[in-house]
């Protein structure tokens, strides 16, 4: 699969996020009638892309399975799904908070198991997508979930699954605070006066223009704010309010304190 889509995707829920993968997997040429997605409303969900709302008797040789369902499912999704795996399946699961060690003991006899926290963007191929196993996965399935991965925009492997909880509030949960910004950037220009269309439209502009900008550069973005401040100015004004006391630091640590902490809850069953 490292030169290419594999065999036979088999998706277990399509949901907003696998979703938003697998419309991105299909516009960059997977073949839609590689693809079986398991989904109890039986919903159509692409053109030639067969739903089943049962369990299939066997998975062509080859499937890489991805685990796309509510993570409090996996038990129950397992007892049906495990007899089907063998030593050439590969399971992606997106499950937030289910750990490798669990989901190796539902899938025992999977080849290998890769954990994956994709953020919503994957669907415009913007994406950023953690991934995380242990030594006992082969370089060979490593590779095939990073080609997998790659359409979907920016992969990172992460050495450390305890950091996995931390990862996931940075990225997968930052384009829904990102949001949340852009909203609040948009209201805080009515606020002064700006028409509430005209306010909107600019603060999308400027996140979008921004952002393009600061990953082109060639400095980091605390020193693109500082060539932007000019001393005496109306930019170094705002600045001096975000940055007193460290309070725009502050917010955004609690924020991603909060979304690890639910997360570390999650793992451990609450």
């Amino acid at each position: 699969m490292a030169t290419g889509w594999p065999a036979h995707l088999f998706l277990v829920g399509c949901g907003n996020m696998a979703g938003q993968m697998l419309y991105r997997w299909l516009a960059c040429g997977l073949d839609p009638d590689r693809v079986t997605i398991l989904r109890p409303s039986g919903r159509p969900v692409a053109d030639g892309v067969r739903v089943v709302t049962a369990y299939p008797d066997a998975l062509p040789q080859g499937t890489t399975v991805m685990l796309g369902m509510k993570p409090h499912k996996v038990a129950d999704v397992a007892a049906q799904l495990a007899p089907l795996c063998t030593t050439d399946t590969m399971i992606l699961s997106i499950l937030a908070g289910t750990t490798l060690a669990d989901l190796r003991a539902h899938f025992p006899s999977a080849r290998d198991i890769v954990r994956a926290m994709p953020n919503l963007p994957v669907g415009i191929g913007q994406g950023v997508v953690a991934l995380y196993t242990d030594d006992q996965a082969s370089s060979a399935s490593r590779a095939d979930a990073s080609a997998l991965i790659k359409p979907l925009g920016f992969c990172e492997w992460i050495a450390d699954e305890a950091l996995f909880n931390r990862v996931t509030a940075l990225s997968g949960c930052g384009p829904a605070f990102l949001f949340r910004f852009i909203d609040a950037l948009a209201r805080a220009g009515e606020a002064i006066g700006i028409p509430a269309e005209q306010a909107a439209r600019m603060a999308m502009a400027t996140v979008q223009g921004a952002a393009t900008m600061a990953a082109a550069a060639q400095v980091n973005p605390a020193t693109l704010a500082d060539q932007v401040a000019s001393p005496g100015g109306m930019t170094r004004e705002g600045l001096n309010v975000l940055d007193a006391d460290d309070r725009l630091l502050t917010l955004l640590t609690d924020t991603l304190e909060a979304a690890r902490d639910r997360g570390e809850a999650m793992a451990r069953g609450h």
